[in-house]
């Protein structure tokens, strides 16, 4: 059973928004307008973040709205497959996946971290692929193989957890 995300022990990880690949996507606005909303959410939190990019040299770097953060530079479309890469990440966190291409980086890399034995979340309106086909047809798969798939509200309110929390004004502005 899964437990509601908490922001005490996430992780954010945004995947290859980058420059080159984002004109060519399905709906690339509402990936980058929810992607900045989780970005600034995990920010308020102290939730941290980490930000891949593919082959930056042919695909350029994150997008300006997403830039600024700890970048892994990645040739495998498994950010889990480059060296070093799960040393990062504590064994206790719970990662929460945006990103492109869905179907692609965003897919194995949630495969790849749950093979690791790691909690993973994909949020849905925070992926793009460049066909709509594709990214539902990651989706599903993603489900299938028992990873949790949520949207940006679900996760910017598990991590609040409160009307409480001393920074919900802060956070829920973000969704508004």
């Amino acid at each position: 059973m899964l437990l509601p995300i908490d922001a005490t022990r996430s992780l954010l990880v945004l995947i290859d928004i980058q420059a080159r690949l984002v004109p060519a996507l399905a709906e690339p606005e509402a990936l980058i307008a929810n992607a900045r909303r989780l970005k600034e959410a995990a920010s308020i939190l102290d939730v941290p973040v980490l930000i891949t990019e593919q082959n930056p040299g042919a695909l350029g770097s994150t997008v300006p709205a997403l830039a600024g953060g700890e970048v892994v530079d990645k040739m495998a479309f498994d950010v889990t497959r480059e060296e070093g890469f799960l040393a990062r990440v504590p064994d206790e966190a719970e990662l929460v996946l945006a990103g492109c291409e869905a179907h692609i980086c965003v897919l194995q890399t949630a495969m790849g971290l749950k093979a690791a034995g790691r909690r993973v979340r994909v949020v849905r309106d925070a992926v793009a692929s460049r066909r709509t086909e594709n990214r539902e047809a990651a989706l599903a798969r993603l489900a299938a193989h028992g990873i949790d798939v949520v949207t940006t509200e679900m996760v910017v309110f598990e991590w609040l957890g409160s009307a409480a929390h001393p920074r919900f004004r802060d956070v829920v502005r973000l969704i508004k």
